[in-house]
């Protein structure tokens, strides 16, 4: 059934059809908390097997994601985003191979401690239950939630955006087959099948008490409603303005081979560097260059007049810029008088996401890194590193920049909660 179809249902069918769906998955949550690792395992692998074996298809059905983009004309940050290739399905199955290689989260014993009773309590990993993921143009997040959930022993529920409709469904149908391969409940990675907005407006509401968690992925505007209408606790971030801060003791060929890297890798991710802070009493020739790096490598630059007096081509920065997430070729460049103005400037504007220092002054970097207040802060390291993956985490589900349960890259360990199991010998209180 086609995306355009779909859309069409009836919102009292697709109520129906996602609470259905929703119960589905907790009765496969009960069942995947307690399924050994081995059988997860597999079923991961054989996922894995599949994607590669089905890559043709999920190409040709990228395709037509595609196709659809370039007649809504979005954005090439957006594109970027949903464009798969080989080399990129290939980085999915062997994403999915990483996670099943994991140790298991469920069951950990976190904590034993004795009471003067005698009674011994343990502190016990256990997975959150059914976990609800909505995202936009990205496809691979179907492979990274479907995977993470599987492996910390949670049920998930994915609505992807139409802008990825085609893609998703085909990297999810290698997810359930896969599971069906392990002779795990296919229901244990569930995909909402309706491009439609009710389908979001349904997980918001919890499909009837069945969803523990929500996990947004996408736009500020998806994240700032999904924070606003969601009656279940959600793990996320609104949006990534991240920083890059030379301190005067940079190494200068340092700061401008991280600074590009940071912006350009790839610009529509959140872990994209937005804004460039360069400290006045750095060597006279680096802020000069580190423009005309960025300049060189494609990248648009709005500055402050010290910026511009630095290089002509750089374009007046407003006040607006200071807060925008570009998710583009385009950074805003400013120099500060110290330390502490570049991080009180992080703390003004940041959203508390990722931010860096570059110096090879040991006691700045340890105050940057404990007084800014975000999920990752770095030294001397690119903030595209912000990144499941590169964390050895597998994948991530997410990155949340909230202080509650989970912060920074979301994977198997960030899904799980714990209970305590307490073993006693007849002891009663008196």
């Amino acid at each position: 059934m086609s995306a355009a179809v779909e859309t069409l249902k009836p919102e009292a069918d697709v109520r129906a059809a996602m609470r259905a769906i929703g119960r589905s998955a907790r009765a496969a949550a009960r069942e995947l908390a307690n399924a050994p690792a081995e059988q997860k395992n597999r079923a991961l692998h054989a996922a894995a097997r599949l994607m590669r074996e089905r890559a043709a298809a999920i190409l040709s059905a990228n395709a037509l994601d595609l196709a659809e983009a370039e007649a809504k004309d979005l954005s090439p940050a957006l594109v970027d985003r949903l464009t798969l290739s080989p080399a990129r399905i290939e980085a999915i199955a062997r994403g999915l191979e990483e996670v099943a290689d994991l140790p298991d989260p469920v069951g950990r014993v976190l904590a034993t401690f004795t009471r003067p009773n005698g009674l011994v309590i343990e502190r016990v990993a256990t997975p959150l239950g059914v976990v609800g993921v909505i995202y936009e143009s990205r496809p691979n997040v179907t492979a990274d939630a479907g995977a993470l959930c599987l492996k910390s022993g949670n049920a998930v529920v994915l609505r992807g955006g139409s802008d990825s409709f085609h893609s998703s469904a085909a990297i999810h149908a290698c997810l359930a087959d896969g599971l069906k391969e392990a002779g795990l409940p296919e229901a244990a990675i569930s995909r909402a099948p309706f491009a439609s907005r009710e389908a979001v407006g349904e997980m918001l509401k919890g499909l009837d008490g069945t969803l523990d968690v929500i996990v947004p992925r996408g736009g500020k505007s998806l994240v700032d409603r999904v924070q606003r209408e969601a009656r279940v606790p959600v793990f996320a971030h609104l949006e990534g303005v991240v920083h890059v801060y030379v301190d005067r003791a940079a190494d200068p060929e340092k700061a401008v081979r991280l600074a590009v890297n940071a912006k350009m890798r790839r610009t529509g991710i959140c872990g994209a560097a937005e804004t460039l802070l360069v400290h006045r009493a750095a060597p006279p020739s680096l802020l000069a260059s580190l423009i005309g790096a960025l300049i060189e490598a494609g990248c648009a630059v709005r500055g402050d007049r010290a910026a511009r007096e630095a290089d002509p081509r750089v374009a007046p920065a407003s006040e607006e810029d200071w807060r925008t997430e570009y998710l583009d070729a385009i950074i805003a460049v400013r120099v500060v008088d110290s330390l502490e103005a570049a991080i009180e400037h992080v703390e003004t504007y940041g959203s508390h996401h990722t931010d860096c220092i570059v110096t090879e002054d040991k006691a700045a970097a340890e105050r940057f890194l404990k007084e800014v207040d975000s999920a990752i802060v770095l030294h001397n390291a690119s903030t595209q590193f912000a990144d499941g993956g590169e964390f050895g985490f597998g994948a991530e589900i997410g990155i949340a920049t909230g202080r509650m349960h989970a912060r920074g890259p979301v994977g198997v360990e960030q899904l799980c909660t714990f209970k305590y199991r307490v073993h006693g010998d007849g002891q009663v209180r008196a």
